[in-house]
């Protein structure tokens, strides 16, 4: 991506290297939202700086560094210097990375990332190659590499994930009320009228959920809404479909969001995950 004034965002995936999505961006004015992935986050900068909130911290990552996050970690976005920033991302499955992790350590139970921003320029020239393999619809090469990264983050930076604390009843109530968003995603009843019907006060399920979740039930709504549309899209379905099916009032109002949180809009994401990439098309730096 060359320089210029233009945000561009290419989010797809390799057909031939399953549980992998990635996406190409350059962003300047964009702000992404809190939000959480189900998937791990590998992201090399290669120009500019990227600022994010992780979890309680402001954090900041430049060229030759990687932000990582971890699966279900709260986290933001936005530009670390008026010229924004470029980045290439990997976004492993879960799976993948314990398949991996399992390879090459002893840890036992779940393991991800210990630091938000670490400064390793040679895994960020993995990263550029795992896309650059993409694109050139080399498989071997793009799975060899994403590999090799993966295996020295984690011998360098990675580690067994803090266990859970016990559970609190407000935790409890923090689960359930997640639960009854989940399963009413589409009309989710009110904070005063789930609050009753746990036994508890607004207020207290407020703390509870944003302790549990890093945010409050009304932004995690928002996140788990563009998460199942991201699912229904993988099936085929309409982003004026999704957006009804999650509870979006409508196309333009997910399309808002959806660009927010996964970086490219619906129809676009859509796209991208329908085809592998050419050779021969245009080609970001």
């Amino acid at each position: 991506m060359g320089p210029g004034t233009e945000e561009q965002a290419r989010h797809w995936q390799l057909g031939e290297l399953p549980g992998v999505d990635l996406l190409h961006a350059r962003y300047i004015r964009k702000s992404v939202a809190w939000h959480t992935h189900d998937t791990f986050v590998i992201a090399a900068i290669t120009e500019g700086v990227e600022a994010f909130h992780h979890r309680n911290e402001l954090v900041r990552a430049g060229v030759g560094q990687l932000a990582l996050v971890n699966p279900d970690t709260p986290h933001t976005g936005h530009a670390g210097v008026p010229e924004g920033w470029t980045y290439r991302t990997l976004y492993p499955a879960a799976d993948l990375i314990a398949e991996i992790a399992g390879d090459i350590s002893t840890l036992a139970g779940p393991v991800g990332f210990t630091s938000p921003v670490v400064e390793d320029p040679g895994v960020a020239r993995l990263v550029v190659g795992v896309h650059e393999a993409a694109e050139q619809g080399n498989a071997l090469a793009a799975d060899s590499l994403l590999r090799l990264a993966v295996a020295r983050l984690l011998r360098t930076h990675g580690g067994r994930l803090p266990e859970r604390p016990l559970r609190t009843a407000g935790a409890r109530n923090a689960t359930r009320a997640r639960a009854v968003l989940e399963a009413e995603m589409a009309r989710p009843p009110a904070l005063g009228k789930l609050a009753t019907e746990l036994g508890t006060s607004p207020f207290a399920l407020l703390r509870a959920f944003k302790e549990a979740y890093g945010m409050p039930p009304h932004t995690w709504l928002t996140d788990a809404r563009v998460r199942r549309a991201r699912q229904l899209l993988d099936t085929g379905a309409a982003p004026a479909e999704a957006a009804l099916a999650v509870g979006f009032t409508d196309q333009p109002h997910l399309n808002r969001h959806f660009a927010r949180i996964v970086g490219v809009p619906p129809g676009a994401y859509r796209r991208g995950r329908a085809r592998t990439y050419k050779t021969g098309a245009p080609r970001a730096s």
